[in-house]
């Protein structure tokens, strides 16, 4: 068998500064670019974080990080990974993913089990052996969409809003809008 690349955004639910990420690395029943859709369960039998690698673009000689917790939910595949910020490629991914620049993520996997659609030609994939989640540029999966993407910088700013406007109780000032 050989190994197989599927595409999709990288549905950020959060960016931390500390290089945290979170979000839908594949999502179940959408047709891909690659004709490929992936059904719930496919990934439940081979889920194990310490054997899934995170690369770069799919290469294999630029892991940028590791991933912490990986699980299938209604919507898809769902990971929280972690990059490595003190390897130079892992920093500009996460420069990249907190302005937007990139936001696509890909699997790397073996089917192992699937069915044609004879009516949309597309393989339906039943079961497959996951090997490893690449940050890309251009992903084959457009189901998934970048949700929030947050970092420090936000949070300080909500906070010190949050602070103005106790402040602002405190002392009277507060004007209702």
């Amino acid at each position: 068998m050989s190994k197989k690349f599927l595409c999709s955004s990288l549905s950020i639910k959060s960016i931390e500064e500390n290089g945290l990420f979170s979000g839908y690395a594949s999502v179940f029943n959408v047709v891909d670019k690659q004709n490929d859709l992936i059904l719930p369960g496919a990934f439940k039998e081979n889920l194990n974080k310490d054997k899934i690698k995170l690369l770069w673009q799919h290469n294999q000689s630029e892991p940028i990080g590791y991933i912490i917790d990986i699980h299938e939910n209604d919507v898809g595949l769902y990971i929280t990974a972690h990059l490595l910020l003190g390897i130079q490629k892992a920093e500009e991914v996460y420069l990249m993913l907190k302005t937007g620049v990139i936001n696509g993520l890909s699997i790397g996997y073996i089917p192992l089990e699937y069915d044609i659609d004879h009516e949309s030609g597309a393989r339906v994939l039943k079961q497959v052996e996951l090997w490893e989640v690449s940050l890309v540029t251009f992903p084959a999966n457009l189901a998934a969409q970048v949700v929030n993407v947050k970092s420090q910088d936000n949070e300080q700013k909500m906070l010190i809003r949050a602070i103005k406007k106790a402040k602002d109780v405190l002392t009277g000032t507060y004007i209702s809008t």
